[in-house]
């Protein structure tokens, strides 16, 4: 029986990213970002069969997973939010845009709400400090913020 047939779907979007990379450990980084990538978290099944089939060990998996803050082991939400609390946002606001934020969510940073619309995130710098108080949205950085504009800016996320 063809392999592809009694694999589901989820083992076989993993092993395509796996095969992009033939099979390698040596991509295992490289692998956990793209699965990372295509789920927005890396599921526990991804991390086993990732261990299977680039034959290294769950745990030094799970060591990866966990140290870098790149990767998430729990879902997030379709919209990424992180707002500035560096020195420039800082003083310009931020804290106001980030209760903002929470109030308009229900979350704090680190947390998914429940509907897996939104997470929330600080962040030390943007890069972009004429601009603070600066929050980003899936990459796209809104400046100048005021609670009046965060409202507007997440009402287009909903």
């Amino acid at each position: 029986m063809d392999t592809n047939m009694e694999l589901g779907k989820f083992d076989q979007d993993i092993d395509r990213i796996i095969d992009k990379h033939h099979g390698e450990a040596s991509s295992l980084l490289q692998i956990l970002l793209d699965i990372q990538s295509e789920n927005s978290w890396l599921p526990k099944e991804a991390l086993g069969r990732v261990s299977q089939r680039l034959e290294v060990p769950l745990n030094r998996i799970q060591h990866i997973a966990t140290f870098y803050k790149a990767f998430s082991l729990v879902p997030k939400g379709r919209h990424q939010v992180h707002i500035c609390v560096g020195t420039a946002c800082h003083v310009r606001g931020a804290t106001r845009i980030l209760d903002t934020v929470e109030e308009a969510t229900g979350i704090k940073p680190g947390e998914t709400d429940l509907e897996l619309k939104f997470s929330l995130e600080t962040v030390n710098c943007l890069g972009c400090c004429a601009l603070g108080p600066v929050m980003e949205v899936d990459g796209k950085v809104h400046g100048k913020m005021s609670p009046v504009k965060t409202s507007e800016v997440l009402k287009i996320y909903e």
